[in-house]
């Protein structure tokens, strides 16, 4: 099941628990980055650019429900 990502009128929220806050994600994507190494080797990214980004599962931290994440209206915005 892939839960879409919230907006900026809506949240999500576990049914089982009514958890608003906190929540494991598990995702895909797919990045186009430019790296730029120090004279020492060391890697820095400077540059992403996500392709395509896919949502796997997202996990309720308080009950550890998996996919039980729906999205609800944010408090105050008019949807």
């Amino acid at each position: 099941m892939t839960v879409p990502l919230p907006t900026a009128t809506t949240r999500w929220r576990c049914t089982l628990c009514g958890n608003l806050t906190r929540f494991d994600v598990t995702r895909s994507s797919k990045v186009v980055e430019y790296v730029h190494l120090d004279l020492a080797g060391e890697p820095k990214v400077e540059e992403r650019e996500v392709v395509s980004e896919t949502i796997e599962s997202v996990r309720c931290r308080w009950c550890n429900a998996v996919d039980q994440v729906e999205l609800v209206d944010r408090p105050g915005t008019d949807s």
